[in-house]
């Protein structure tokens, strides 16, 4: 049995080739959580009439796999649950770029909880510039969004209509969003959830605005870092920019890139991706 895993910092979605398992678990970003939080988190979550002893391959695409130690963290704490299975980590930019492009080569970014961008030659990751995550950087992430509306929700300087919705749906203080920011875990993924927010609110001048402005930071800050990014096609993985899909085109459009493909997850490129790799294989 192959089993592939979508693992962005919010969620993860599991499946097999053959689609007879079909889960979903937590984000496990190794940045933010370690081996023993993992197994205990992705034990609950495995389906009841899954045994994981049966997963011969298993090929985990996650968000913060960004070196060998990185990377060791998910692979011993899946050591421990699929025992018999031949274990490989790579980046979730990576899925995206086979997901997007599949064999060939073009751009491809990550609009999500978090950000990222790479230029792909059609095999490997050719050139990627550092998002500087979501404290540095991230522009254009529902983290990046959720940030801004907080900062104004705290500040008291967004629209009455605006804080009187944001009261109305999550009862938060101050003094709360300040302590789930600086002092609880997974702080990323806290001011992610707001993107939900704005999609209850695009009828809002305001939220439509920050929305906008975020992804022209996006561009403006990443994007066009690339050599020649007005000659190719903005391809993007991602809920963020799926759910925002109207204002990226058009603020991809100002800066003078043609849209391609807005997925909203890449899982169904990458199953039917390892199933060809297995079925060549077999061969």
């Amino acid at each position: 049995m192959i089993l592939i895993a979508d693992g962005g910092s919010t969620k993860t979605h599991w499946i097999t080739t053959d689609s007879s398992i079909d889960f979903h678990s937590e984000g496990y970003n190794p940045y933010y959580v370690d081996e023993d939080y993992i197994v205990a988190s992705l034990s609950k979550s495995l389906p009841q009439n899954f045994n994981p002893e049966d997963v011969t391959e298993l090929y985990f695409y996650g968000a913060g796999v960004h070196n060998e130690e990185k990377a060791a963290i998910l692979k011993n704490a899946f050591r421990k649950i699929f025992s018999k299975a031949q274990i490989e980590i790579d980046h979730d930019l990576l899925a995206a770029c086979r997901a997007l492009l599949g064999n060939n080569p073009g751009f491809a970014a990550i609009l999500g909880t978090g950000t990222n961008t790479c230029l792909y030659n059609g095999k490997d990751i050719a050139l990627n510039i550092d998002s500087a995550a979501y404290i540095l950087g991230d522009e254009g992430s529902g983290c990046y969004m959720g940030k801004r509306l907080l900062k104004d929700i705290i500040r008291d300087t967004v629209p009455p209509e605006i804080k009187e919705r944001f009261n109305k749906m999550y009862h938060l203080s101050s003094h709360e969003i300040m302590d789930n920011i600086y002092t609880k875990p997974l702080a990323n993924r806290f001011c992610a959830g707001f993107v939900k927010f704005f999609d209850n609110n695009m009828d809002n001048e305001y939220c439509r605005n920050l929305i906008r402005s975020s992804f022209t930071d996006f561009f403006q800050e990443l994007v066009a870092l690339y050599p020649g990014y007005q000659e190719l096609r903005f391809n993007c993985i991602g809920s963020v920019g799926f759910y925002f899909k109207d204002i990226l085109t058009s603020v991809a459009a100002e800066f003078g890139m043609e849209v391609g493909l807005i997925l909203q997850s890449p899982i169904s490129g990458l199953r039917e991706f390892h199933a060809q790799k297995a079925h060549m294989i077999q061969e």
